[in-house]
């Protein structure tokens, strides 16, 4: 009797393997690897984007603080986002923001290291090439370091006219 009970258990066993939660740890494993895979597309490569249903993007990022926040937004604005370098494509339905508020400041003073775009001064503020009113976002690309006199100037006006003067 031993014998015949080994081969029941075999089968058995056998059939475990076939049963539904063999199969979700199977499918769970068929994720993994599919998590493993490289991704098929570059973060700057906006043709990869599509819209949901809701005819959005995502965009999602972090506040000062290191909180997690999400929001909707057109698809123009994601690929505006992409190009200005604020911002890189994380899968075909979302963006994600490349700074905090904070760390955008930063970013940009360093990088400009202090020091006024417009009259060479000293400079401690943010401003738009193309300003927010005119349709400018703030992205790497159109913000630069100013000083408080050269920013208060130049207002909203854009670069072209606020250096010729007027």
């Amino acid at each position: 009797m031993r014998q015949a009970a080994a081969p029941l258990k075999r089968a058995a066993g056998s059939a475990g393997a076939r049963s539904g939660r063999s199969r979700g740890l199977t499918s769970r494993g068929a994720n993994k690897s599919r998590a493993l895979h490289p991704v098929s597309h570059s973060p700057a490569d906006t043709s990869f984007l599509k819209e949901t249903r809701q005819g959005t993007i995502w965009m999602r990022g972090k506040t000062d603080k290191g909180r997690r926040w999400y929001q909707e937004i057109d698809k123009a604005l994601a690929i505006t986002l992409v190009k200005e370098k604020a911002a890189v494509v994380v899968n075909r339905h979302t963006i994600k923001r490349l700074f905090s508020n904070k760390d955008f400041r930063k970013y940009i003073l360093t990088r400009d290291n202090y020091t006024c775009y417009f009259c060479g001064g000293y400079g401690d503020t943010i401003d738009h090439l193309l300003p927010k009113a005119k349709g400018g976002h703030t992205t790497p690309l159109n913000c630069v370091c100013a000083c408080s006199l050269c920013n208060q100037s130049k207002a909203d006006k854009d670069l072209e006219t606020f250096m010729r003067g007027g």
